[in-house]
């Protein structure tokens, strides 16, 4: 059996997601040691196969910047998930060594993995646990929030946005190659350069993602990273409809924006139960319950919920969407960060739900939840890609290509 060492960015839902492929390994035997912050909650559920590792100061620091400016200035923060790579790419050499591990298992969005595990010779398969970050030519970015199209207009548009965004990432890109070169490996600079040849998972499946004509053999779309499969719910008829309504872990303070969601789905005559995820005050959540709320909570058994509701507001976390097609339920996307806008726009261009400003008015937002809530031809294309999640694998197709790849070293297609 072996040993894995996880490596990812602070980021609660990327936690969440590899905690459960690593109780899935640590049930078929192998050990599991997680090298990441933001974990407290999954902490408390160490086992003896699945380990949380207490990182050098400098990295937990560089974790807390991380946290602390993912609500804030763009630039701020990739300064600071810099730094954290930087952290990273000092301290872990020594780390992985300490603790004799077999192979890494990186998500796409910390870099430092990959470099670390290369300079040492060891094995990692990459998981994305947002959308890929595989690029092609003709797609927006797994960042942007264009719609797919093949015009002129819209593959200058790619291009240019592409260039733009590669000057923000700068200093990442610099703080990767320097790495690099100091491992002594091949330049890079980039996320999709940092990939592993061996496996490269994607919590995504196609139904959510735009055409992909160049992804390699060893991309595999395995969709939602659970422990526990998704509830079995029999969406029972209502005359009243029902919304569940959440903006993650990260933004779950917008009090306004709730307060605006609240008032739009009781004025069109639905009830809606919102998870805030801690981010209110007891006197905020209490307030949402004047603008028409019919339930305000921090947390939430989220699959059930979901599974249960007509309609799901969300800021387009992928996690939440997967719980959404999981349970073929139409989505209302939000998106205020991240590759949420992206989330957002290969949402609508599947057909599975739709998407509306944060800044829109509270009629706009009305308009659209009444118009989801009647459209009956959602119904045969979110079954269709709730087959697609089904047939996907998930948690235990995840482990197995794992598996594979490190017992053979080599690339698994």
């Amino acid at each position: 059996m072996s040993h894995f060492a996880i490596v990812a960015p602070p980021l609660y839902s990327h936690a969440v997601a590899l905690h459960a492929l690593a109780l899935e390994l640590a049930q078929r035997g192998h050990r599991v040691t997680f090298l990441t912050g933001n974990v407290a909650s999954l902490a408390e559920q160490e086992t003896e196969r699945v380990a949380f590792y207490p990182l050098p100061a400098s990295v937990q620091q560089a974790q807390r910047n991380v946290q602390q400016q993912s609500n804030g200035n763009l630039l701020r923060l990739i300064a600071a998930m810099s730094s954290l790579t930087d952290a990273l790419c000092q301290q872990l050499p020594a780390i992985l060594q300490r603790l004799a591990v077999d192979a890494l298992i990186v998500d796409e969005m910390e870099p430092a993995g990959s470099l670390v595990a290369e300079a040492l010779g060891l094995p990692f398969i990459s998981i994305a646990c947002a959308l890929p970050v595989n690029r092609e030519p003709g797609l927006p970015l797994p960042v942007m929030p264009f719609h797919y199209a093949e015009d002129k207009r819209a593959l200058r548009r790619f291009q240019v946005s592409e260039r733009i965004y590669d000057a923000l990432m700068y200093p990442h890109g610099q703080t990767i190659l320097r790495h690099a070169q100091r491992f002594g490996l091949p330049e890079r600079r980039r996320l999709d350069e940092c990939l592993s040849p061996l496996a490269q998972i994607s919590q995504s499946v196609p139904a959510l993602d735009f055409p992909r004509r160049e992804l390699p053999d060893c991309f595999h779309y395995v969709g939602a990273l659970r422990y526990q499969p998704p509830p079995q719910v029999e969406r029972s008829p209502r005359s009243t409809p029902r919304i569940f309504a959440s903006l993650g872990t990260l933004q779950g303070h917008r009090l306004r924006l709730f307060q605006k969601i609240a008032r739009a789905s009781a004025s069109v005559g639905a009830e809606v139960t919102i998870a805030h995820c801690d981010g209110l005050t007891q006197a905020q959540a209490d307030s949402l319950y004047a603008c028409g709320a019919t339930e305000v909570t921090s947390f939430v058994d989220q699959p059930r919920y979901v599974a249960e509701a007509n309609l799901v507001i969300t800021h387009g976390g992928l996690n939440t969407v997967l719980d959404a097609l999981a349970a073929a339920t139409p989505v209302l996307a939000v998106p205020l960060s991240f590759d949420q806008p992206a989330v957002a726009a290969r949402l609508v261009y599947n057909g599975l739900g739709r998407r509306v400003s944060r800044f829109a008015r509270q009629q706009t937002l009305a308009d659209e939840i009444a118009q989801l809530l009647g459209d009956e031809t959602l119904h045969q294309r979110l079954a269709t890609a709730r087959q697609q999640l089904n047939d996907a694998g998930g948690t235990p197709r995840a482990a197995t290509l794992i598996e594979q790849a490190i017992a053979g070293s080599e690339s698994v297609s």
